[in-house]
């Protein structure tokens, strides 16, 4: 069962936070249920959102786009970052992926529907109700 605690927090959060300083983000780390550890960036001079439309654009076939343009906000699938972003952008996420799974395991086997995780991860760049402010 999928478990993070507040120790294990505490020892990933100043890993995030040295990212965030780096990139010159704004951001904020929590658990939530007990089972996942969310990342929720605010504001900062990366352009998650335009560079994650652009790179997506790029893969639309004719009049179908395979991407719903994101406006405000957006949900980092931490499964797929690497396909979806470009450039400084994707070093971020990578970095970021990387130290929030930091003692984390993954031994699940989705062909016979057993899934052990450590913890699950979530980023979140702005959200429904906060836009993500980048600044310039």
């Amino acid at each position: 069962m999928a478990y993070v605690s507040k120790e294990t927090k505490a020892r990933i959060e100043p890993q995030i936070k040295a990212i965030l300083k780096q990139y010159k983000l704004k951001g904020s780390l929590s658990v939530d249920h007990g089972s996942q550890l969310v990342l929720k960036i605010k504001s900062g001079a990366l352009d998650f959102i335009g560079n994650c439309n652009e790179t997506q654009n790029a893969k639309t076939h004719g009049n179908n786009p395979l991407w719903t343009a994101a406006v405000d906000h957006l949900d980092i699938n931490h499964f797929h970052y690497r396909t979806q972003f470009t450039g400084e952008v994707l070093e971020c996420v990578h970095a970021i992926v990387e130290a929030m799974n930091d003692g984390n395991h993954d031994r699940s086997d989705s062909q016979s529907d057993y899934f052990d995780v450590g913890w699950y991860i979530s980023i979140r760049v702005g959200s429904w109700n906060r836009p993500y402010e980048l600044a310039a």
